[in-house]
């Protein structure tokens, strides 16, 4: 996350990056996992998970990656755990107060999915503010899109199971679609490989060193893909699967949608260069 925490533009009082302090663990206790390769163990939703202490802190923190808990460092609820916590549910937590459990876990899934759309939202704002290839009707819709979004997350949380998380993301992704390909438009991109589409399984592939300007690899397959070097600048990466790509010396500094958690989940180093939003995953400084 950034060094400094980001808040949704227009919106101070939103939060995009966690606060892990003011947040009640939710994310070891309200999710579930399986047992894999990113996980240590098997954790039901809606229990904590073994490794957490009664002060809401993690016993295994500092070695979370080396414990098989790499999933962890990887994950990220872009501030939904603290507005859950603290906004919500008036800083109540879930051990002090166990009538609150039942709803806050409930509660804390949908609220992440709803940031998660914001944090895309904000960067599309943005990109409409900075960029003049952007259409004013796109800027507009980005625009309606965060303030219904913002009403959603500051619903009570009886209401939010009525919230439709699909048909939201669907006029979203339209949305983000339409601020990419004017961006993408106005960076160029020539000359990119006619393969790197949108989804384009691009498991191992050898892209090291490669000009990928303007691509739009949107949902590809990019696990364990060698990216060393590569040119990322104004790629649409929203929902790319970036889990062990190599993105060493690679340029990510204008890489379109691109979030904390793929980011976590690749490997770099000090030369790889990230938008300002996004800080180098802990592990990559190891």
């Amino acid at each position: 996350m950034p060094a400094v925490p980001l808040h949704l533009s227009g919106h101070p009082d939103v939060a995009l990056t966690a606060d892990c302090g003011n947040c009640f663990a939710l994310c070891c206790s309200a999710l579930g996992f399986e047992r894999s390769s990113d996980f240590g163990h098997d954790k039901p939703a809606g229990t904590a998970c073994h490794n957490l202490a009664a002060d809401f802190s993690c016993t295994i923190h500092a070695r979370l990656r080396s414990e098989g808990y790499r999933g962890c460092t990887a994950f990220d609820c872009f501030g939904a755990g603290q507005h859950v916590a603290q906004d919500l549910f008036g800083g109540r937590s879930w051990t002090a107060h166990p009538e609150v459990r039942a709803s806050m876990f409930a509660a804390f899934p949908i609220v992440r999915q709803l940031h998660e759309v914001l944090w895309y939202l904000d960067e599309a704002q943005r990109l409409g503010l900075s960029s003049p290839a952007v259409p004013d009707a796109a800027a507009a819709a980005v625009a309606s899109l965060v303030e219904e979004t913002v009403a959603l997350t500051r619903l009570e949380p009886a209401q939010l199971d009525g919230v439709d998380l699909e048909e939201l993301r669907g006029r979203v992704g339209t949305a983000l679609k339409d601020v990419s390909v004017a961006v993408r438009t106005a960076a160029g991109g020539r000359g990119v490989p006619r393969r790197l589409v949108p989804g384009a399984d691009l498991l191992g592939a050898d892209l090291a060193g490669r000009a990928l300007q303007g691509a739009n690899l949107r949902g590809a397959y990019l696990i364990a893909a060698d990216l060393t070097g590569a040119d990322l600048r104004w790629v649409d990466l929203l929902g790319a699967d970036l889990r062990d790509a190599r993105l060493h010396g690679a340029d990510l500094s204008h890489a379109l949608f691109l979030t904390p958690m793929q980011v976590a989940a690749a490997s770099g180093d000090r030369r790889t260069r990230l938008p300002e939003r996004i800080e180098p995953p802990a592990h990559w400084r190891a």
